[in-house]
């Protein structure tokens, strides 16, 4: 344990970056089923007041950024699965589980607190963040 004052860093892991694409690939498959019109797309354009012309505006940059955000909480979420010592299906759903309780679903309550967003629409954006740290999670746990 250090002492105050003392500077410590954070152990480095080993990650296997293959698992860490193809966690982020696979996020953006969920997206693209759970934002698909015949799942849950409609509704979030009703909530959002998007309609299908907005979306084909930017549609190219707006996937690309989407993917590096991807990209990036897949390789965060190697460390975490690593540092949980995590190396089961199991253990890789409890990390998506802990990350999706404590980083998702607190961090974007305050779009419902304070910009008033519907309280529907943040349910259904953060059911797409907990099956994509889920999966994501039993992936990078069980591939390492």
């Amino acid at each position: 344990m250090p002492r105050l004052g003392e500077v410590t860093t954070m152990t480095q892991v080993p990650i296997n970056y293959a698992a860490v694409l193809v966690t982020a690939i696979i996020s953006m498959v969920i997206g693209a089923i759970w934002y698909s019109p015949p799942v849950f797309g409609r509704t979030w354009m009703t909530l959002t007041g998007k309609t299908p012309e907005d979306m084909k505006q930017g549609a190219r940059n707006a996937y690309a950024m989407m993917f590096i955000a991807a990209l990036v909480l897949a390789f965060v979420m190697a460390h975490v699965v690593r540092w949980a010592g995590a190396g089961s299906l199991s253990g890789g759903v409890k990390v998506g589980i802990t990350m999706w309780i404590g980083f998702v679903l607190t961090v974007t309550s305050g779009g419902v607190i304070f910009e008033g967003r519907p309280l529907k629409l943040y349910w259904l954006n953060s059911g797409y963040h907990f099956f994509s740290l889920v999966i994501g999670g039993a992936i990078l746990a069980r591939w390492q």
